[in-house]
């Protein structure tokens, strides 16, 4: 199996997590809504508990948790409900041009009901500037929804900037924060965020299962149903609950928090290595994204002189994106490169490398040298074909 470097599209399942969540699976298998029994109130006990693991990280209430099955229904419920019914009004929406294609679709769903949305422009670093948001804010503008860290570029907004202003205006702010819960610290009160959502997946839980924050207080969050059913998670998450995923989260969250420092350091060390030696060995590279305001175990190379598809053919020793989001018949750039300012061609010979918990040091250096190999093999092919 290839060397996997690709922690941003998912995280493998942590044995501990995988120890709490088998009980839940074979003998625990109750309904956490059967309340006239033991099999219901002790997976009911294991929901609060992981709803208790997963407030404690990030900062929030129990209340404020609602379980979903990821970041992609929590972003749905999360943005759809703050947005409400448009009741013959034009209400206004802001987000980013280069939020996850999820929050994009959302929002193409949302001017198609009647809704105003804007797309703000990003800084070459692919940040959300607080001056560009301030001047978006109309008096009809309802909710604001901002990626915490970007799931290519890796590039960390300043949300805490970003709350002031719709505080300010009287103005929800949602956050996902798929990417950011799980590799960095992130406090929903200290930030002034009013919704935002996580998953599993990306933090070494199940597949699966994520959480909406929904905050209670100063101000209270209020949202409009988007799927009906009982009454489960307020009603705003209707349906059994998945127990298993849901105790695979709430102990993911756990050992985040207690390792935290320790494996953000970690992973940190390991990526600068891989940074240091391919800058070394390679040369004529752009790093995309922040230099400094990063994800600790994001690097977005873009290899100059090299043709995409031999690119990624020769790099398969290393499990990585290519970074640039290609679809097969269309071959276009990603939107977010485009959005910082890389250009067509630079942007589809792009390696988005994420190294994680399991990633160990010989596993850089030999990651390392296959990328070395790789684009002195596709140059010099890119080479003779400018020669003939």
């Amino acid at each position: 199996m290839p060397i996997y470097l690709d922690y941003h599209a998912t995280t493998p399942v942590d044995p501990r997590v995988m120890t709490a969540m088998l009980p839940f699976i074979s003998e625990n298998f109750g309904n956490p809504a059967s309340s006239t029994h033991a099999f219901g109130w002790k997976a009911e006990s294991a929901v609060n508990e992981a709803r208790k693991q997963v407030a404690t990280l990030i900062g929030a209430k129990e209340k404020e948790i609602i379980f979903t099955s990821g970041a992609t229904e929590s972003n749905n419920l999360g943005i759809l409900g703050a947005m409400g019914d448009t009741n013959g009004q034009t209400p206004h929406f802001i987000t980013s041009e280069i939020e996850h294609s999820c929050v994009l679709a959302i929002s193409k769903e949302l001017e198609n009901r009647g809704v105003e949305v804007t797309y703000l422009p990003v800084n070459k670093f692919g940040q959300v500037e607080p001056t560009v948001l301030l001047k978006s804010i109309k008096a009809n503008t309802r909710l604001v929804s901002i990626m915490f860290a970007n799931n290519e570029i890796g590039s960390i907004n300043n949300i805490l900037e970003l709350s002031k202003i719709t505080r300010q205006k009287e103005v929800l702010l949602h956050v996902d924060a798929a990417q950011a819960v799980g590799k960095i610290p992130v406090d929903v009160y200290d930030f002034g965020i009013d919704l935002l959502s996580l998953s599993a997946h990306k933090l070494y839980g199940p597949k699966g299962v994520g959480a909406l924050f929904v905050r209670s207080q100063e101000p209270k969050v209020r949202l409009k149903s988007v799927i009906f059913g009982g009454g489960q998670e307020r009603g705003i998450r209707p349906g059994t609950l998945n127990v298993p995923g849901i105790v695979g989260l709430g102990k993911a969250c756990e050992l985040f928090r207690l390792d935290m420092t320790e494996e953000i350091q970690r992973t940190k060390k390991l990526r600068d290595i891989l940074e240091t030696e391919i800058k070394k060995n390679v040369g004529d590279i752009v790093i995309n994204g922040h230099p400094v305001e990063r994800l600790p175990m994001n690097l977005n190379i873009s290899f100059c002189g090299c043709l995409p598809d031999l690119l990624l053919e020769n790099l398969s020793g290393i499990a990585v994106s290519s970074g640039s989001a290609c679809t097969s018949a269309s071959m276009q750039a990603s939107h977010v490169l485009r959005a910082i300012g890389v250009s067509e061609e630079l942007a589809r010979s792009t390696v988005r490398f994420g190294v994680g918990r399991f990633t160990s040091e010989e596993d850089i250096y030999k990651a390392c040298e296959i990328v070395s190999s790789a684009v002195k093999k596709c140059r010099s092919v890119k080479f003779k074909e400018l020669r003939t």
